[in-house]
């Protein structure tokens, strides 16, 4: 058996037992529950098989730049199941009705992402780009370019998105790449890009490069920041308008490939744009000057599946470690620690190792709970059914959440995974030292988690005065006052409810301070101290919520009878529920008096001080 383990069950029961979905429904009619899951457990199968096999060796032959021709080779195990799934039309999962998609809701799409990203991100990357980019386009672009997002179907190609430069990092309104417009109606860009995740590779016959640059010409208005950038389709090879065939190399080169701490088989490069003597040719997507929000569509996107890679990352560790806790005999029973002879027992029975499991369990569970509720209210949009406003608003404001706490939960659990395997996981011989090294980027690209935080409380919280999360406490606030768990969760339920209490205290003390900076300046530092702090601790709620909802329907099923495996699935919901509602949701308190009190110590001291 390969490294990665699913959690198929966990995943139907979200879907078909506690979150209403868009399965059967609308422009999803023709995929009913026996469709989703048919398609859930072969996406499975596929991961945990096909693509599974070249997890480890596209890590320990890392793809290879010749500096010379500027091209960069993949590891042929990598490109061959690149293909594989092509030729198998996988990549119709993510496509749109309108460009030859499956026509499957996206909390189904979303759950299948999860299932072949963990069991090999790296693949993944290469290949769910040009779908969704070819999506973007279809939907953006001009007729011709229509036309070009269906070459991209057709003919296999890949896509990249272009952002982030040398000297401006994360901070994309510093870019200086320059789009130069020429007679014939395209673009000559020039300028340096770096991060470029598949950005050059031989696995496919074309790539098309999103880049993000600033426009020049007659008549253009310069414009600063972000909103002087425009987005440009740059191919690697020029093509055939007609067909798609490629024809010469266009001016855009790769010039470095990083080396990498994990996700080695995925090529990060760093791309030049008309620096080698040929131009590199680009045609304006839309309309000049719109670059940033086009970007971000592809940036949502990214997050959500940086997000679910995180938490699937975390599923299969924490899936591996409890087979490994139930094998591995070590110690005696800890009631016997002081009887000479006692006998050992699998270390799944101490204490310390259990509360871990419990622990990554509530997180792993929790947290896919989290992305397939946000993922319910793209169906509900799309199925166009009840308040649609309200439903992309809250999708809108739980995407931070998914990227920015998943990737930090995910980082901290796998530590603890990590810790049941002992000294044997530190080798290569198990995954999980590759899934620490692979998962730790997820807190770092498609920005950092400060900027998640930041991303959450300044645009999605403070734009529109705090309405959507409001919104959301209500719902989590109905259900603390409810009788959901016929008794049983009443202790869970006042836990969460006190965690309520907290957050909507954090707010108003950032709130606060946020109408004091006209007069006192220094009061932004003070908010600026806690958003991360902030954004774990609403994450820390919608799970405890999440998983309270789940143990509820868990109980339903045990009071009607439910047996065998399906019996111990529903009790240990009701278990990790109230053992996350219990341990974890208190702490939301000490961090609701660390909001409160901060003193100004952080930022009244020098820099030299640290």
């Amino acid at each position: 058996m390969g490294h990665y383990r699913s959690n198929v069950r966990d995943l139907e029961f979200n879907l078909f037992e506690v979150f209403d979905t868009g399965i059967g429904r609308g422009p999803f009619a023709q995929t009913d529950a026996d469709t989703a899951r048919r398609l859930l457990r072969e996406t499975a199968a596929l991961a945990s098989g096909a693509v599974a096999d070249c997890f480890a060796d596209a890590d320990r032959n890392p793809p290879v730049f010749d500096p010379q021709s500027h091209n960069v080779t993949v590891t042929p195990s990598l490109a061959r199941m690149y293909r594989q799934l092509w030729a198998d039309d996988w990549h119709r999962l993510m496509l749109p009705a309108e460009l030859g998609g499956l026509g499957v809701p996206p909390s189904v799409q979303w759950a299948a992402v999860e299932l072949l990203v963990s069991a090999n991100p790296a693949l993944h990357m290469y290949f769910s780009a040009a779908p969704n980019c070819a999506a973007i386009i279809d939907r953006t672009g001009t007729e011709e370019q229509r036309r070009w997002a269906r070459f991209m179907v057709e003919r296999g190609w890949s896509a990249t998105m272009v952002i982030t430069e040398p000297d401006a990092g994360s901070e994309v309104g510093a870019a200086r790449t320059r789009a130069i417009r020429q007679p014939d109606g395209s673009w000559h860009i020039d300028g340096v890009k770096r991060f470029i995740t598949g950005g050059d590779q031989n696995i496919t016959e074309n790539i098309l490069h999103l880049v993000l640059a600033r426009p020049e010409g007659p008549g253009i208005a310069s414009r600063p920041g972000t909103k002087g950038l425009s987005l440009f389709l740059v191919p690697k090879f020029l093509f055939d308008p007609e067909s798609g065939a490629p024809g010469p190399r266009n001016g855009v080169y790769a010039t470095n490939l990083e080396s990498k701490m994990g996700i080695r088989g995925s090529a990060t490069c760093e791309l030049s744009f008309g620096q080698h003597g040929v131009p590199a040719q680009g045609w304006l997507l839309g309309d000049v000057h719109e670059g940033i929000a086009q970007m971000f569509q592809v940036i949502s996107w990214a997050r959500m599946t940086v997000g679910i890679k995180a938490i699937g990352t975390l599923s299969t560790g924490h899936l591996n470690a409890v087979e490994y806790a139930k094998q591995r005999v070590q110690g005696s029973d800890l009631r016997r620690i002081f009887e000479k002879g006692a006998p050992s027992v699998p270390i799944v029975d101490h204490p310390e190792v259990r509360r871990s499991l419990l622990l990554q369990k509530a997180y792993a569970e929790g947290l896919r709970s989290l992305y397939l509720y946000a993922a319910t209210l793209l169906d509900q949009v799309e199925v166009n059914e009840g308040d649609v406003r309200l439903a992309r608003s809250l999708n809108e404001l739980l995407l931070p959440l998914v990227k920015g706490v998943g990737a930090e939960r995910a980082a901290e659990q796998l530590q603890h995974a990590l810790q049941i395997f002992g000294g044997s996981g530190f080798l290569q011989d198990y995954p999980l030292e590759q899934y620490v090294r692979d998962q730790r980027i997820d807190s770092l690209y498609e920005g950092t988690t400060a900027i998640q935080s930041m991303d959450l409380l300044f645009r999605k919280i403070v734009r529109d005065n705090g309405q959507t999360l409001t919104a959301l406490i209500g719902d989590i606030r109905a259900f603390t006052n409810g009788g959901a768990g016929n008794g049983r969760l009443k202790e869970g339920r006042g836990f969460l409810g006190d965690a309520a209490d907290d957050v909507e205290a954090m707010l108003a003390k950032l709130a606060e301070r946020l109408f004091a900076v006209q007069s006192d300046p220094d009061q932004m530092l003070a908010v600026g101290e806690h958003t991360v702090r902030f954004m774990m601790s609403i994450g820390d709620l919608i799970i405890g919520w999440l998983l309270l909802r789940q143990a509820d329907v868990a109980i339903v099923a045990l009071d009607a009878g439910a047996s065998g495996p399906d019996a111990d699935f529903y009790r240990g919901k009701v278990a990790v529920a109230t053992y996350f509602a219990t341990t974890v949701l208190p702490e939301l308190s000490v961090r609701r008096r660390l909001v409160e009190n901060s003193g100004g110590t952080l930022m009244a001291m020098s820099a030299a001080e640290l």
